[in-house]
């Protein structure tokens, strides 16, 4: 028997392949059974959907099953032999995609890099008009709002050190350079744990970011970048609620 022809080039992914993917990296991921209105939730996954897609993984033990909570089964766990930020990363790509796709908005994770962040894993916005990331870009910590979430995260002696050290570009005529108010700018974040950049980066492009933890310390964070020409209050609100959410389910206690 010949083997199956591989899809067209450019053929669009089956849905249903890839809420099972999303499904699995996020339990995977978590360390702990969930709910599954939990991870209907994070993934943004109809119920009716969701409900199927639970029952098959769990004959083919690939999840397990309590009390109507789903933990890793035996199947997957025999698969999951990534550590440190490999596991990081994998467990982070199907909640920037959940990102993504309830925003339909470019959503990124970074890792950081000394006084840069680098992404690792991006989705892009589909809108004509959309700011792309492309993965292995590196960015400095004051000019992205992933980065101004790590900066916020910092002890005080941390956070003067990197005044003291960094060189901090002005790319547009918003970007915040000067210590005292990158001071009064981080502060602000450690007060909301949301960070933002309003076209301090790149002109028309305003981020919104939350620090991802391990350990009680900041290893990245994750990101929007939405054009100013959509941006608003009700769009900023439900971003940062969005992130937080995300940014809960990604940070860990354990040290990375």
């Amino acid at each position: 028997m010949a083997p199956p022809s591989p899809p067209p080039a450019g053929a669009p992914p089956v849905k249903s392949a890839m809420r099972t993917l999303d499904i699995l990296e996020l339990v995977a991921g978590q360390g702990r059974s969930m709910a599954a209105h939990e991870i209907a939730g994070a993934l943004a996954i109809p119920v009716s959907s969701l409900a199927y897609l639970l029952t098959t993984l769990v004959e083919r033990g690939y999840l397990s099953r309590t009390d109507r909570r789903y933990a890793s089964g035996p199947a997957l766990r025999r698969l999951a032999s990534l550590e440190g930020e490999q596991r990081l990363i994998a467990r982070a790509a199907p909640l920037v995609r959940s990102l993504r796709t309830q925003l339909n908005e470019t959503a990124s994770f970074f890792l950081r890099r000394g006084f840069e962040i680098e992404a690792v894993v991006t989705e892009t916005g589909v809108h004509a008009l959309r700011y792309a990331v492309e993965i292995g870009q590196h960015a400095p910590l004051h000019s992205f709002s992933a980065g101004k979430a790590i900066l916020a995260s910092l002890n005080p002696a941390a956070f003067e050190d990197y005044l003291a050290k960094s060189a901090r570009e002005r790319f547009t005529a918003n970007t915040i350079v000067e210590a005292d108010a990158l001071r009064a700018e981080i502060a602000a974040v450690r007060h909301s744990g949301i960070a933002r950049t309003r076209e301090e980066h790149t002109p028309g492009i305003m981020g919104i970011g939350h620090a991802v933890t391990a350990g009680g310390v900041a290893v990245g964070a994750l990101s929007l970048a939405i054009p100013a020409a959509r941006f608003n209050a009700g769009v900023e609100a439900r971003a940062a609620a969005l992130l937080t959410r995300s940014a809960a389910l990604l940070s860990s206690d354990e040290a990375g």
